[in-house]
């Protein structure tokens, strides 16, 4: 069995340097590479094109990337809950690509299984399909979109094992596990590191073939969203 743990965060981001592609998983404020980010952050890497379901908020997740001016450009679907990505927006010093949430995660997808691109009926007839092919399908008509492109993915795990194997917990699993295998080397950081063949193979959501790199996290927040509470009666 291939031993894939690496020895902390350090290790995990060796290679990374300015100008890269990169996905990072996570939903809202659930299941975000923290460890990988913070490094990220410490490492001062600059001119990265992020991929990411969003751009977490001012003070936490890609929002620490975006304080200190280290993402150009952000793809993404949803970016609300951040002042400094609007005002880097709005002021032009960040170029914005917003793509349908569905099809963010599958062209993570098509990455993943190796096809070159896909076709997505989300948003034929609107701006996103301007100067793209389009066909049509058993009378419908659909988008090509292109397979994303990236060097290093970094997702997070509830649990894995030294061979790689992934296990997400509840929304973790929105966007982690296609991007798992999507870029050139897949870096996975979990809540708890386990020997191997203590995961039950029924549970496994990812298995080893699709990650590189995994490490044991870290100081994880665990931040609520949105805080609701119910009046008192």
């Amino acid at each position: 069995m291939i031993n894939k743990q690496v020895a902390d965060v350090k290790e995990a981001l060796d290679g990374v340097s300015n100008g890269m592609t990169l996905m990072l998983g996570g939903f809202g404020l659930c299941g975000i590479p923290e460890n990988a980010i913070s490094e990220l952050v410490a490492m001062d890497i600059k001119d990265l094109t992020c991929i990411s379901n969003n751009a977490g908020v001012d003070d936490f997740g890609l929002g620490l990337l975006l304080q200190k001016h280290q993402i150009k450009k952000m793809i993404s679907s949803y970016v609300g809950e951040n002042d400094e990505f609007e005002r880097q927006m709005l002021s032009g010093e960040l170029d914005v690509e917003l793509i349908p949430q569905g099809t963010l995660a599958e062209r993570c997808r098509a990455a993943q299984a190796g096809f070159p691109a896909i076709y997505t009926p989300a948003g034929y007839g609107t701006e996103v399909a301007e100067g793209k092919e389009t066909r049509e399908f058993d009378g419908k008509m659909y988008v090509l979109e292109t397979a994303f492109k990236a060097e290093f993915s970094f997702v997070k795990a509830w649990k894995g094992d030294a061979a790689g194997n992934l296990i997400f917990k509840g929304t973790a699993r929105n966007f982690n596990p296609n991007m798992c295998g999507a870029a050139t080397i897949t870096v996975a950081e979990v809540e708890e590191l386990v020997p191997v063949g203590s995961l039950d193979p029924n549970q496994i959501h990812i298995p080893g073939i699709f990650v590189q790199r995994i490490f044991q996290g870290k100081d994880y927040e665990k931040r609520i969203e949105k805080r609701t509470l119910r009046q008192k009666s």
